[in-house]
Order: structure tokens, then sequence, then C-alpha cells
């Protein structure tokens, strides 16, 4: 994400972890906060809504806060990108 974001777990529980590898299982009334850009996963250990908030709304580097040139340009480096990952699936493994 490009934005601070919070998470709000509303109901259920719900297993969050982050880049450090740290998991904490939480639930209702819990709240993550997050840095732009901050990996993270969160995953419902039960039925679970969550409320997220995002600000500033679109975040610097949103694909909403684009150019047509810049648009135009981040597909291109997109297809690119898929092209060489596909390369390298494809190669030979070395020993």
């Amino acid at each position: 994400m490009h934005e601070r974001a919070w998470i709000v777990v509303i109901t259920g529980d719900v297993k969050f972890s982050d880049t450090t590898g740290e998991t904490v299982m939480a639930g209702p009334g819990a709240v993550f906060e997050l840095e732009p850009h901050e990996r993270h996963s969160v995953l419902a250990a039960s039925e679970a809504r969550l409320l997220l908030l995002l600000a500033p709304w679109p975040g610097k580097g949103h694909p909403g806060t684009m150019t047509l040139d810049e648009k135009a340009h981040a597909q291109q480096h997109a297809a690119d990108h898929a092209a060489a990952l596909a390369r390298d699936a494809a190669a030979p493994k070395q020993p």
C-alpha cells in the first residue's frame, strides 16, 4: 500500500504477521497501524470483518496519482518484469 493504513478487527479472529516474522492472533477491537509500503499479511482464523483505513488517499506513488505517460510506462515496466519472470522460470536450473 502507498498509504499509511490502520486495520481494525470488527468481528472474528485474525492472524496478523509482519516482516519480522512476528505473528499475533487478534480479535474484535484489535488495531494494527502500518507505515506506507510496510509488508504484512492478515489471515482470517474464523469468519471475520475488518475495517481498513488508508490516509492520505491516494498516497504518493499510488497509480491514481500518475499521469497518463507515467501509467503507460508502468504498464510497460510490468510487462517487461512479467516476461523476465517467465524467462527465469523456463530456464534450466543450475545444479
